[in-house]
């Protein structure tokens, strides 16, 4: 019986991608504490910052370079789970630890800036990711990208920018972006829960496979070609999917609508949770426009 460790040490580690993530992380350190004197705006990199910078490179590096990118080729539990934390969760976690400053140097450059100001409007940033993660799981799209390594990576990174985009309003911090404040934000974390809803009950409650990916043999084996050396993969005797999956194909395709789904909620519940939380600050901070009119005023009317 085969197992994962069979898969070889690339497959599982995915080892250039871990010195991709690492040399990222590098240069964001250099560019926010050896360099920052070349920006405008320049406050010092906070422990905060740092510390969360490095943890989402990390946590992007056992989405997409760990087993679990593996299993999510073999599993679409582990697919759904895979891409409801590197999209719902992971830009966020982008988002605030990048200092605003760079944010700032990034979006204001010439290109950059009319393109960027445009896809982070709230209308559009909306209706474009939940789109674009709708229609990937559309199962002819599904399983097109899921066996061909460069539409694979490019809808990939797609997804990561329109991600970015969709929270963008909801948690930069900057005077010159797109920004929403009270009530509009919580319209706007509804609309996104609703958006994807659809996707996730055409998954959850259709009584058959919808992926060929994950059902038919020879396409699962080419889809492992996207994670596993071709002259390894070339050794291992495998017969279909069924040799890893612990469930039948059905079930392990309604419950990955079902995490996909929970996991939603939780991270948007706690996104929300945050809103309210700032909210009710600012009605606390803010003084009362009656209960501090001027008394010379009061006088004279």
């Amino acid at each position: 019986m085969l197992t994962l460790s069979q898969f070889g040490f690339r497959a599982l580690w995915s080892p250039y991608f871990f010195l991709f993530i690492i040399g990222v992380i590098v240069l964001f350190f250099y560019v926010a504490i050896k360099k920052r004197h070349l920006f405008d705006g320049n406050e010092r990199l906070s422990k905060k910052e740092g510390f969360l910078f490095t943890f989402t490179l990390l946590f992007i590096y056992v989405l997409k370079g760990s087993p679990i990118d593996l299993l999510g080729h073999l599993m679409f539990t582990f697919h759904m789970i895979q891409m409801a934390l590197l999209y719902l969760l992971v830009p966020q976690l982008l988002i605030v630890s990048i200092p605003k400053w760079m944010w700032s140097k990034f979006i204001t450059l010439p290109y950059i800036k009319p393109v960027f100001t445009f896809f982070t409007k709230p209308l559009i940033a909306l209706l474009l990711f939940n789109g674009i993660f709708s229609m990937y799981h559309i199962p002819l799209v599904f399983d097109v990208v899921k066996t061909d390594m460069l539409l694979h990576t490019i809808y990939t990174f797609v997804l990561l920018l329109l991600a970015i985009n969709m929270w963008w309003p909801l948690l930069n911090k900057l005077r010159d972006g797109n920004q929403l404040s009270g009530i509009k934000k919580l319209g706007y974390l509804l609309a996104a829960s609703v958006l994807l809803t659809p996707a996730c009950a055409l998954i959850i409650f259709n009584k058959n496979p919808m992926y060929s990916t994950y059902s038919n043999p020879d396409l699962w084996y080419q889809s492992l070609h996207l994670c596993v050396p071709a002259d390894l993969l070339a050794t291992l005797q495998l017969a279909g999917p069924e040799m890893f999956n612990l469930m039948s194909v059905l079930y392990d395709q309604q419950l990955g609508g079902v995490i996909m789904k929970i996991l939603q909620e939780v991270i948007y519940g706690g996104v929300l949770y945050r809103i309210f939380i700032e909210w009710y600050r600012k009605e606390q901070n803010e003084p009362d426009p009656i209960l501090n009119l001027d008394p010379e005023l009061l006088k004279k009317s």
